[in-house]
């Protein structure tokens, strides 16, 4: 089974219920998208750092029975998690209000167990993280991080760049865009998107946009669902079917897709079919509250069975 390692933050989630009260379930992107990548039978693991308290072990409990592995999470006596409240408008839209200054997963890189967690990410095939993942750590932080996965790289491991943009989480768009760039230059993947590059690069083309990215594949996302991908220099547009039910919450709409899409490529499927599949489950997901859809809810055979083969 191959494998891989997603880098991020987990964060304890509110989300409204009726008569004005809210239920609590957990998320993040990274972690939204090794919960799908588990279901799709690609082996995850998920590396953060958490607490010592009760919140953390409900998710440590609540990864493990989704299958995805739990051996890298460092915990930290005396922190917490982070929290996030999402509210929706009457079209699915969604708004994020956020309480995460010194939620344990920040330390990630600043531990005594960082090296060894560094050192291990040469043992997966994939390593996955975002921008929201960068956005976490100190300018040391993220050199450390840029380093293990060059060094991983030089023995095989591709890494998968999502570049989920949240601007509340950088000091100055600046320091983002450096970010973004470094970012770029050693992706095997990009899974990018016109809402997160349009306010880093405003009144940009596609084709200007896909420039800056010298990764040989780009996923881009349009404002519309469907995608421009780079693939050995060769563009190719997919457009997504249309839904079967009305949207509900647009949560985990880009952690869905990027999950079915490294699935089906690790699966052995070309980026076309990659993107068509990530577009499917997304499609679902929209159409489900809160970013994790019931299991039940899952699309069957979502990978192809035509692709399920050794890893290009």
């Amino acid at each position: 089974m191959s494998k891989v390692a997603c880098i991020g933050e987990c964060m304890v989630e509110l989300k409204r219920a009726e008569g004005g009260l809210y239920s609590r379930g957990y998320g993040g992107d990274t972690l939204n998208t090794a919960v799908y990548l588990a279901r799709l039978g690609a082996g995850a693991d998920y590396i953060t750092a958490l607490g010592d308290d009760s919140l953390s072990d409900e998710m440590i409990a609540g990864w493990a029975a989704e299958g995805i592995g739990t051996a890298r999470v460092a915990r930290l006596p005396g922190k917490l998690p982070g929290l996030y409240m999402i509210e929706t408008d009457d079209k699915g839209e969604r708004r994020f209000f956020h309480w995460r200054d010194s939620a344990a997963a920040r330390s990630l890189m600043d531990l005594p167990e960082t090296p060894e967690i560094l050192n291990a990410l040469a043992s997966y095939d994939v390593i996955y993280l975002s921008a929201i993942t960068l956005s976490l750590y100190s300018p040391k932080g993220r050199a450390r991080l840029f380093a293990a996965i060059k060094r991983a790289r030089e023995r095989g491991t591709r890494f998968a760049f999502d570049t989920n943009f949240r601007a509340r989480g950088w000091p100055d768009p600046d320091i983002a865009r450096v970010v973004f760039r470094e970012a770029f230059e050693i992706s095997d993947i990009v899974l990018a998107s016109l809402e997160d590059l349009l306010p880093l690069f405003p009144y940009e083309s596609d084709d200007e946009l896909l420039s800056r990215i010298p990764s040989a594949e780009v996923v881009l996302k349009l404002l519309k669902p469907a995608t421009v991908l780079r693939f050995e220099g060769v563009l190719h547009r997919t457009q997504a079917e249309p839904l079967r039910a009305p949207v509900v919450d647009t949560t985990a709409a880009g952690d869905s897709f990027a999950a079915a899409y490294v699935a089906a490529r690790l699966a052995g499927a070309d980026p076309v079919e990659a993107a068509r599949t990530g577009h499917r489950l997304a499609g679902v997901v929209v159409c489900h509250p809160g970013a994790i859809i019931p299991r039940a809810a899952m699309p069957p055979d979502l990978i192809p069975a035509t692709s399920r083969k050794a890893s290009p």
